[in-house]
């Protein structure tokens, strides 16, 4: 298994909206923990994406006033456990503001937001009967990481690798720590495709940034130097 520690890879500008999502995130997820186990079963079912409700057009009880659509966004939000906010931050906060540095604040915010939905989208095409909530920023971070890999493939990643009892920290280029990621994801949606984890919303995310950060970037020159 490997896990970032970091990139070697400098912004010119500072990641306001990154830690923004960030902020917001953890304010959520301690709301959750604040309203017990019982109640946050109940905000998950109200506020998380439901398949069955997206491909179906109904809000299921217990129902959400601006209807079952604006769950894409508020999904993004919620989380399932400490272990599964704690690794998406830390994605998000190592990847995510190089990407916020070519796009821009609001445009980041944005991209962001739609690779979210995207990601939404595909799981949601994956498994439209399902009635199980959908929640976690992991859609709209596999976005970043699309981005990222596009923008920004020779960059270092310092690496925490850890194989059964051996472990060390490594450093590895962009390309091939994200690639080996989105490999794992793939192989997970066919050989672990009855877990709780949406593996298709990874893909989707992913597949979102790749081939649309172009369009989110700076017009003008967002690098005046290289990434080697």
């Amino acid at each position: 298994m490997f896990f970032p520690l970091k990139d070697e890879n400098p912004t010119k500008t500072f990641p306001y909206m990154t830690l923004f999502i960030i902020g917001v995130n953890c304010i959520v997820f301690f709301l959750e923990l604040a309203v017990g186990s019982s109640q946050r079963a109940l905000l998950f079912a109200k506020f998380g994406v439901v398949p069955y409700e997206i491909t179906h057009a109904v809000d299921v009880e217990p129902k959400v006033s601006l209807g079952p659509y604006i769950t894409l966004i508020t999904s993004l939000f919620l989380h399932g456990g400490l272990l599964h906010i704690l690794g998406n931050m830390w994605f998000l906060w190592i990847f995510g503001n190089n990407i916020e540095d070519i796009a821009g604040h609001f445009k980041f915010l944005v991209f962001y937001m739609l690779g979210g939905v995207a990601a939404s989208m595909l799981q949601i095409l994956i498994s439209s009967s399902s009635t199980i909530p959908v929640v976690g920023a992991s859609g709209a971070i596999s976005a970043v990481l699309g981005a990222y890999i596009l923008k920004f493939p020779r960059a270092r990643v310092k690496t925490l690798l850890f194989i059964i009892i051996f472990v060390t920290v490594i450093n590895v280029p962009a390309v091939a720590f994200i690639g080996i990621w989105f490999f794992m994801q793939l192989l997970s949606s066919i050989v672990n495709r009855m877990s709780n984890v949406a593996w298709y919303a990874h893909i989707g995310g992913f597949l979102f940034g790749l081939f649309t950060i172009r369009l989110f970037q700076k017009r003008e020159g967002y690098r005046k130097y290289k990434v080697y």
